[in-house]
């Protein structure tokens, strides 16, 4: 009987030993997958995934949530997105938009499964929102030599104020202000600014982080400390998907207790935002 070299042996039960580890690595896994998937209601699943693909909507015109990247989309709104995708045992699309209120008329027609937004009344007419996971602020910037000093001193008549359209600081100062003439624009935070600095308008209403970055890379202008609104984002499904409304609430206090939302604002370099604190049930 032909007896193969000991070193053979071992060599060959050391691949055994790998193989064994990578099946059973691979099993616990799919296994995983399944348990979570087995965990969500029927109802939220078909909700969620009417398609069999959890169709996602990033917002590049929030900096704080989502970011372009050589090898796609990144940013809390993008961790969560998958993660919940995991949970679902679906695939997910990544559908991406540079404004929120382009994001918002996507859910209007029911062409997405989630978004990312803030909350807000005229959006909650066509939204479900989930509690909110992430705290920011909305602000405004000015030249370095303006007179203005506060939120309150903006709204004078005569003054004018760059915004992006539909966003949430659009929708609360549309609300709020009674003089200050609101200018719109397309699009994120740089159009704001383009539009500021070509009409020489007061103010350019904005997202506290992008206008700070700005701001440290033009010593011309300056940005207020105080905010004229926190702005609550949340996920959101359209209006009338109630289950899937219900399991995105467990899902986010669970991201936001387990400190999955604070490790993904640190990956994606947006230290500054605040995870949102945890509601009561």
């Amino acid at each position: 009987m032909l007896r193969l070299p000991r070193y053979a042996n071992h060599k060959g039960n050391a691949m055994r030993t790998i193989l064994a580890l990578c099946f059973a690595l691979f099993a616990k896994v799919v296994w995983a997958q399944a348990a979570f998937a087995q965990s969500v209601p029927p109802d939220a699943l078909k909700e969620l995934a009417p398609t069999g693909t959890l169709r996602a909507a990033i917002n590049f015109g929030n900096g704080v949530l989502a970011q372009r990247a050589p090898d796609g989309p990144k940013g809390v709104s993008v961790d969560l997105a998958r993660e919940l995708g995991k949970r679902l045992g679906v695939p997910v699309e990544l559908i991406t938009f540079d404004a929120a209120g382009k994001a918002f008329e996507a859910a209007k027609a029911n062409s997405i499964d989630i978004l990312f937004v803030a909350i807000e009344p005229v959006r909650a007419a066509e939204v479900e929102f989930s509690p909110p996971y992430v705290l920011i602020e909305g602000t405004f910037m000015v030249l370095k030599d303006s007179p203005l000093q506060t939120p309150a001193e903006v709204d004078q008549p005569g003054m004018r104020v760059a915004v992006g359209e539909n966003s949430a600081y659009d929708l609360f100062l549309t609300r709020t202000l009674k003089n200050a003439k609101l200018l719109r624009t397309p699009g994120g935070c740089c159009k704001n600014i383009d539009l500021f600095r070509a009409e020489k308008l007061d103010a350019v209403a904005g997202v506290r982080q992008p206008l700070d970055d700005y701001a440290r890379a033009n010593p011309d202008v300056r940005v207020m400390k105080a905010a004229f609104q926190q702005i609550r984002q949340a996920m959101g499904t359209p209006k009338g998907r109630l289950a899937a409304a219900a399991y995105l609430k467990t899902f986010i206090e669970e991201m936001k207790a387990s400190g999955f939302v604070a490790e993904a604002l640190k990956r994606s370099n947006q230290p500054d935002a605040q995870v949102a604190p945890g509601e009561k049930s």
